[in-house]
């Protein structure tokens, strides 16, 4: 925004302060992977950090691997001023998402925000805005010792004496009063598990309502006396969560992704696109799927996708074409599946789309669709059609992602080279875990 839009923005929200009786304000922002941080401010303190931003110790974006104590400055972006509505009416909170800042006023280059926003610049370049709209699902547990379930219902099960549908209503209403447009919400196919989908918009706008969507979900959750979890396997004969992304550019009004005439009503620009995602699955799997549980989740059995393969209905692929309604060309897209809903939005947004715009750029051309199931083709089916795997381990996925020049151009240097020493670090500390597996199944016999 220009100076006189930011100026304007910083009005309003020091009146919105003054009419809501707000006394703090939570200054937000993103780690590396993905955890929500931030600081509360006296609303004393509102203008001049509006202006000027406020220090703060910048070590604590690293993750697990953390640097030594560095200033940064946090500062703020008045277009995302909110109020919790889950705290006292009476001296209220807000909150605002910041930027981050190097003591020079530059952008600080492990900053999530600033990553996603690099990338974005790289679409806007081409003419493009890049417009996302999440699945995310999660579930209720009794509390965050065990996996206990609220319930046996399944997929779209109404009942009477559901605790979820009152705890999916309260989160909807919640959300919406911060803002947020939900679209629908509905209980999922295994027991216990939900999902709330959100209104398509921008993925600088999406990244930051997936944060807030995952604190309301927990708060709400904690309101009622249970835990919510984006884990993505918590249970391992169930279902685990995932976070499909529906993806297309816009120029201006006009969806990029729609051509009338092409296959599946898809634009040759959409098919690249897909192409360029399909290409590079393997390489950023690593941050869409970022934990040694994500791979839990990417199994054969439960609805997830393990081969990088697309169509238009089978839902085995990594990559589905959503139908598309006569009249509304806005809604033509594509269906990325790996995601989970524990990654960094940020993130995960900008490699989906750097894997995108390097299919346009390239010109890359798609596979064939491939409607079978591919789980039921034989590795020699596979082997001859060209049909890939994503990584199968936090291991393989790291393995892939360090030698990605596209990872490093999305992430930029520093990202790139903390997030992967992050999950190394993850990765070691796993693998040097003895799993009730090993001693149920090993100690009786060795």
């Amino acid at each position: 925004m220009n100076r006189q839009e930011r100026e304007e923005a910083i009005e309003y929200v020091l009146r919105n302060a003054r009419d809501n009786d707000v006394r703090f304000v939570r200054l937000w922002f993103t780690d590396i992977l993905g955890n929500l941080k931030g600081f509360a401010l006296n609303v004393a303190e509102l203008e001049n950090a509006l202006e000027s931003g406020k220090g703060f110790d910048g070590s604590s974006i690293e993750g697990f691997a953390r640097i030594d104590e560095s200033d940064m400055v946090a500062m703020p972006d008045p277009t995302t001023f909110r109020i919790l509505p889950w705290r006292p009416r009476q001296n209220a909170v807000g909150r605002m998402f910041c930027d981050i800042l190097t003591p020079d006023g530059k952008p600080f280059e492990g900053d999530s925000r600033h990553v996603l926003q690099r990338n974005l610049e790289r679409a806007s370049r081409l003419g493009y805005t890049f417009h996302v709209g999440p699945e995310i699902e999660f579930f209720y547990f009794k509390s965050a010792e065990s996996p206990e379930l609220l319930d046996s219902s399944g997929y779209f099960d109404q009942s009477a004496s559901d605790l979820a549908t009152d705890l999916r209503r309260d989160t909807v209403l919640m959300l919406e009063e911060m803002g947020i447009p939900v679209e629908y919400s509905h209980h999922e196919a295994a027991p216990s598990q939900q999902e709330i989908d959100l209104r398509y918009t921008d993925a600088l706008t999406m990244a930051e309502t997936v944060m807030t969507y995952r604190l309301v979900v927990k708060e709400v959750a904690l309101r009622h006396g249970v835990y919510a979890t984006f884990m993505p396997k918590p249970i391992a004969h169930i279902n685990g969560n995932g976070m499909h992304v529906h993806m297309s550019l816009f120029s201006g009004d006009r969806n990029a992704f729609f051509d009338a005439d092409g296959p599946y009503r898809l634009s040759k620009l959409a098919r690249s696109f897909a192409a360029g995602l399909m290409r590079h699955a393997q390489e950023i799997t690593l941050v869409t799927n970022q934990w040694v549980n994500s791979y839990k989740r990417l199994t054969p059995g439960f609805e997830a996708p393990l081969f990088i393969t697309w169509a238009p209905i089978n839902r085995s692929d990594l990559i589905r074409i959503p139908s598309y309604r006569r009249g509304k060309e806005e809604s033509a897209r594509i269906e990325y599946r790996a995601p989970d809903p524990a990654c960094n939005p940020y993130l995960a947004f900008s490699v989906l789309l750097a894997a995108g715009l390097e299919g346009i750029e390239k010109e890359y051309e798609p596979p064939p669709t491939v409607e079978e199931n591919v789980t039921e083709m034989s590795e020699e089916e596979r082997g001859r059609r060209g049909i890939k795997t994503l990584p199968g381990s936090l291991l393989e996925a790291i393995q892939f992602a360090e030698h990605s020049d596209l990872l490093r151009k999305a992430l930029g240097d520093h990202v790139f080279t903390s997030f992967i020493q992050n999950k190394r670090i993850e990765w070691n500390t796993y693998r040097a875990q003895v799993t009730d597996f090993e001693v149920k199944r090993y100690l009786p016999i060795l």
